[in-house]
This record gives C-alpha cells, structure tokens and sequence, in this order.
C-alpha cells in the first residue's frame, strides 16, 4: 500500500479488505490471504478504532469458519470492544432521543446526523459505526432557545461567549460544544456545515426543508436527505483530509443506494464549487475499500484532470501513520487545491485571513467598541503562523 508505514502495512490491508465493500464471500477469501500474514492483532484493534472502524472489523470478522484465521483471545478482545461500543451507542441513542423530544416540545426543529442517525440510516444498525458525539443541526436564529433548553437537560457550553462574540460567531463559526454529565463535547450544535472561511455555503434552510425520516431505536426524527448527507460527509471528510477510514464508509454506503439522484447532485456540488472534493471522495472509496462508482455519478459529474493526482496523493497520507497539521500553511494550499473554481480559492484565502474566532477573543481582551479590530488581531496573527512555519 503505497504511503503504509512498513510496520503496519499487512494491518493496513486487513483493515481494508474488512471494511470493503464487496460481497461477503469475496471479503472473506482476502481476509482468508492475508491473516497467513504476520498480523500484529494489537496493532490491528488499535487501527481499527483509531479510524472508527472497529465494528466494521467485528462484523467480518464474527462467524468466519476458519479457526486459525483469528486467534481466539484477539477474537474475545475485539468482540468486547464491539460489546462497549454498542453499550455507548444505546446511551448516545437515549441521549439523542431525549434531547430531540424535548426541543420538540418546545417547538424547535433539529436534525441529528452524523453519529446514531448515520448508522441507522446507512448501515441499518447503530452497532456498526463508532458511537462518538451528537451532532445536531439547527437553524442559527434557533442558537439561544437551543442553548437554553439543552441546559435544562444539564448540558453546559464548552466555550464561554460574551454576546458580541456570540452574534460574531454565529456567523462565522458552524458549532457550539456542550459537555454533559457523561463527558465534555458529548453534544455539538450546528448551525452550519462548516465554518466560513472554507467558503462552502451550504443552505441550511434547504436541507432542513428537504430532510427525510429515519428511526433511531424506534423514534422517528429528521436527518438530511442522502443526497445531502453525500455532499455534506464529503466537505467534512475534506476538511479533515480524509483523515479515518470510517468517513469513507459513511460514503461508499450512500453512493451504493440506488435511489440517488445524480443529476441532482451534480448540479448541487457544481453550484457549492465542491465537484473536486465529490470527485476525490468517490475515488478514495473506490481506491481503497472497492466501493463502486455509479455510472450515473461518472455521467453526471464533470469531468475534473486534478482530482486523480490529489486523491493519489491523500491516499498516500491516509495510509500513513502521520497526522496532518490542519493549522499549516501547507493544509491551506492543499484546501485551496481542493477548489476547482479560482473565486472560491480567493474566497477561502479572504475569508481566512479575515474572520476572527475564539483563538482571537481568547488571546487579546478588546473592549466592546473596538470589536471590529479582532480582524487585525486575525491577520497578525495568522502572518505570525506561517512565518513560524
């Protein structure tokens, strides 16, 4: 595997031969090939779960007939993993159920996806994806009502903003961490995909008005449509440069429903200025868990020369044991690559020069009427950044 650290490729490749999507007897003649390899089970449990793949590797690996393919204490280890991650996706389950219900009551519509939702919508089973978090979507003028009622259920904001910072962040952040009596950052609170600077406008009233019904342990509750999901999973998988497997199986199992609407898609990313990063997803997919790319996708999607070389170049750092440095000038060339059209590119660049944070409020204390010079605060310290680099 090309980029694969020489001492976990034959882990590597199991991870992906298990996670493929392939017909199961055909997974299990790899798996079959390559466990007559040195497989290191530690290394490979410790892999699975660093790319939330975990009970994905459970599920090939559970049931397989051969008894000398899986050694017996690894296949207990990885089963009690698989037991702990199902325990703590019935708990985010109950959370989410009791969070949506209450705001329903209340008047106030949200849409989970990501976490439980995902797993029930593309796997039919919250066993088989990593329970983490729970990502809700919210309209942002909904943000303080929000706020408000999650507080009642004792979720408390990660961050502490006054309200200057607050309306300022409102537009050009994306989410608001809240801890819970179960652990920090158990809630996250979206009122857009991402944050501004990555220039990519998703309409949020849009995808709320063309939200579909999925069932979370028996409960009914919005999520965004799979045409949405497939667009929306892609911009956040390239934000994080693709980083865990796991997003590419979110999206490899959409891009195999054949109710897609490709045509519609198309028209969707062409106008988002994401063909590139839709392109570059579907062939990581392809490349590296066999998921196939529909006709109607490759009919439908102009054609785009710099998305092969880019994603040769991802999958490099995908099967590497380097992390990516998303705080480098070398991450914001490769985010600005990433955009097909150069407007978005000069966009992006504005954009993140310009819009200061939380880093920004948190490093300098600016009294009330000078607020508008948290742009400078950016921009120093954004040069200072890159000169360090």
């Amino acid at each position: 595997m090309p980029g694969a650290g020489a001492t976990l490729e034959a882990e590597w490749s199991f991870l992906q031969a298990a996670c493929a999507e392939i017909p199961r007897p055909e997974k299990m003649d790899r798996i079959r090939l390559l466990s007559r390899q040195s497989i290191r089970w530690n290394l490979l449990l410790d892999l699975a779960d660093r790319h939330g793949t975990q009970p994905l590797l459970y599920q090939a690996l559970v049931g397989i007939e051969d008894a000398d393919a899986v050694p017996p204490v690894e296949m207990s280890a990885l089963k009690q993993r698989y037991q702990i991650n199902l325990h703590k996706a019935l708990f985010v389950a109950r959370e989410l159920i009791h969070i949506v219900e209450h705001l329903s009551a209340l008047g106030i519509e949200v849409m989970p996806y990501k976490g439980v939702a995902l797993a029930e919508m593309a796997y039919g089973d919250i066993a088989l994806r990593h329970a983490g978090d729970i990502d809700l979507l919210i309209r942002s003028h909904d943000f303080p009502s929000v706020r408000d009622a999650v507080r009642e259920l004792g979720y408390t904001p990660h961050l502490s903003l006054s309200p200057a910072e607050e309306r300022a962040y409102l537009k050009s952040g994306y989410e608001c961490a809240f801890d819970g009596v179960a652990g920090p950052n158990l809630l996250e609170l979206q009122w857009a995909i991402q944050p501004s600077f990555y220039a990519v406008d998703f309409d949020m009233h849009a995808l709320f008005q063309r939200a579909v019904t999925v069932t979370v342990a028996g409960h009914p509750m919005k999520t965004p449509s799979s045409e949405d999901l497939l667009l929306v999973l892609s911009a956040h998988a390239a934000k994080h440069v693709w980083g865990r497997l796991v997003w590419l199986c979110d999206v490899a199992r959409i891009m195999s429903l054949p109710t897609l609407d490709w045509t519609w898609i198309a028209s969707q990313a062409k106008s988002l200025g994401i063909v590139r990063i839709l392109r570059v997803t579907m062939f990581l997919a392809n490349r590296l868990l066999s998921a196939t790319i529909p006709p109607a996708a490759q009919a439908s999607l102009p054609e785009d020369p710099g998305a092969p070389a880019l994603a040769d170049e991802i999958q490099t750092h995908i099967a590497s044991e380097a992390g990516f440095n998303v705080e480098s000038l070398a991450y914001f060339r490769l985010m600005m690559r990433l955009r097909e059209r150069p407007l978005d590119r000069l966009r992006f660049l504005q954009r993140l020069a310009l819009t200061p944070g939380p880093s920004e409020w948190q490093a300098v204390c600016l009294p009330a009427p000078l607020f508008p010079l948290y742009r400078l605060v950016r921009l120093s310290r954004l040069a200072a950044r890159f000169v360090r680099s």
